[in-house]
Parts: C-alpha cells; sequence; structure tokens
C-alpha cells in the first residue's frame, strides 16, 4: 500500500479536523456527537484537541516525502493505534452514552479505513504489525 498517500490523506483529514475544533471547538462536538460543549473547561479540553490533531497532521505531513528505503514503521504503528482507538471510543459514545451526530457514523468509517490501511502499509514494508 501506498504509505506516502495516507500520511497525506491522514495529514489533511486531521488537520481539517482540529483547525475545526480549534475555532468551534462545541460546533464541532455537536456535528460528531449529537451534542455541544457545555462548559468552558469542555470547550478547552475541545481546543487542546484541536491543537493535538493538528500536530499528527503536520507529522504526517512532513514524513511524507521521506526517503522510501526510510523507515516510517514508528509513525504507522502510532497511527494505526490512533486510528484503531477513535471507532472504540467512538461506538463506546454511542452505546453507552447515547451520543450521535451527522458526522458520527462517517467517522468511525473513515477511521476504520485508515486502520486497515495502516495495516496493510505496515504489511506491505515488510514492517512487523503489533498484535495484542
Amino acid at each position: 500500500m501506498n504509505t506516502r498517500l495516507l500520511l497525506i490523506v491522514t495529514a489533511v483529514v486531521e488537520s481539517a479536523t482540529g483547525a475545526a475544533l480549534l475555532i468551534a471547538p462545541s460546533l464541532t462536538a455537536e456535528l460528531m456527537l449529537g451534542a455541544g460543549l457545555d462548559s468552558p473547561a469542555s470547550v478547552m479540553v475541545g481546543r487542546v484537541t484541536g491543537s493535538a490533531l493538528i500536530s499528527i497532521g503536520l507529522i504526517c505531513w512532513l514524513e511524507r516525502d521521506r526517503v522510501p528505503g526510510g523507515s516510517r514503521g514508528g509513525l504507522v504503528i502510532g497511527l494505526l493505534a490512533y486510528h484503531i482507538s477513535i471507532p472504540v471510543l467512538l461506538t463506546y459514545a454511542a452505546v453507552v452514552e447515547n451520543l450521535s451526530g451527522i458526522a458520527f457514523w462517517p467517522g468511525i468509517g473513515l477511521h476504520s479505513v485508515l486502520t486497515i490501511w495502516c495495516g496493510a502499509s505496515l504489511r506491505s514494508s515488510g514492517q512487523a504489525v503489533p498484535t495484542p
């Protein structure tokens, strides 16, 4: 699988989501979870999360052109852990907390596809895929 394209897609998606959380954290949460952020503390946590997503996007963007022989395995394994955790957390939010917004299922679908892509990228590059 094309690791460079995976990094570009991840950079764009995570940076855009991060920017949305920085600019309008409550609206972004409402689109994703069906409920806005009610307290100043939760808005700040949303903005910190946005900053973290922009950081992930920036790392992916800067690493996209690494020489193919160079190892991006650590980066892709980190992305794999991230992309696995998001659908798990969102599914928990739906089942236990009864949260779901218009962007909820597309978010789960996108991160599930990116999880598969990360695994395929690791396999095709000969990197070890961590097993639980």
